[in-house]
């Protein structure tokens, strides 16, 4: 029987995953020595040491099933955007696009725990730590969205993979959709409609549009009424639906929509590495890092 301590205690020696650590001394009947041996000879205690490296770089990727029903967005990151041009780590990420939308995972953790539908005999979170090991790089699986729908789904990837677009839409065409995707892709709109923005973003947004009013020497109640005026900006900055079409500027997005009889009922945006601290390291001084060992 492994107890808890001894998987304790092995992953705070290698760094390697609690389920990875629990497989291994199962397989060696609880002989530590003989357990590393093993993470190291599958490349997992080598990958659990990069584990500390930002991974701020790599791709983000949309599926869309053959009935068109469910689509997927996910963003996989790794060091550099030079795997982010490794086929093998490119085929990975189309993989685990398809699993999300194939296997329905409730997070990150519940999809790394599933079995891989491409390697059924690992989880999804042993292909990943395998990837690690053979490709050199620290990486992660960080988010995704899944929709599910009997409307219209249509994506769009730009860029390479930097910035990945899916929207669910009532009616329509798929040309229009596209063209949606587009729109979100360039206009980075945060939300659908008015209703769909926060209380608390709203308000402190009006409480900084009143500040600047009366820095500008406004009286209260002029400032106020400056406000309202304002904030029509913002909702147009921000609300999707109420953006100008970058296609032709005259046009809102929601009298559009509308003007071909159909509705945009969600969409995901996500740029990779967005939010994330990006590490920012002199070549030359990488490559005298890597001299020294």
């Amino acid at each position: 029987m492994i107890t808890a301590s001894q998987v304790k205690e092995l992953r705070e020696k290698t760094g390697a995953g609690m389920m990875d650590c629990k497989k291994v001394l199962t397989e060696t009947n609880g002989d530590e020595e003989k357990a590393i041996e093993l993470l190291r000879e599958r490349g997992i205690a080598k990958a659990a040491k990069k584990s500390d490296r930002i991974a701020a770089e790599g791709l983000v990727e949309t599926y869309i099933s053959e009935d068109g029903k469910i689509g997927v967005v996910v963003e996989v990151n790794a060091e550099t955007d030079f795997v982010a041009k490794n086929e093998e780590f490119r085929s990975f990420v189309k993989d685990v696009a398809e699993q999300i939308a194939k296997e329905n995972p409730a997070d990150v953790e519940t999809l790394l725990n599933q079995k891989s539908i491409k390697e059924s005999d690992k989880t999804v979170s042993e292909v990943l730590t395998n990837k690690i090991a053979t490709i050199g790089e620290n990486m992660s699986i960080r988010r995704f969205v899944r929709f599910e729908t009997e409307g219209l789904l249509e994506s769009y990837i730009h860029g390479d993979g930097k910035i990945a677009v899916l929207v669910e839409m009532e009616n329509g065409t798929s040309e229009l959709a596209k063209d949606i995707c587009m729109q979100i892709a360039a206009a980075r709109p945060e939300f659908l409609d008015r209703a769909a923005v926060p209380a608390d973003r709203l308000a402190k947004e009006m409480e900084i549009l009143k500040a600047q009013a009366m820095n500008e020497g406004k009286p209260a109640d002029i400032a106020e009424k400056i406000v309202q005026g304002r904030i029509n900006k913002f909702y147009g900055e921000v609300c999707l639906v109420e953006q100008e079409f970058v296609k032709d500027p005259d046009v809102k997005i929601g009298k559009l929509v509308e003007s071909k009889g159909a509705k945009i009922v969600r969409f995901a945006r996500f740029e990779k590495g967005e939010g994330l601290e990006k590490r920012e390291e002199n070549f030359a001084e990488e490559v005298a890092k890597q001299i020294k060992g």
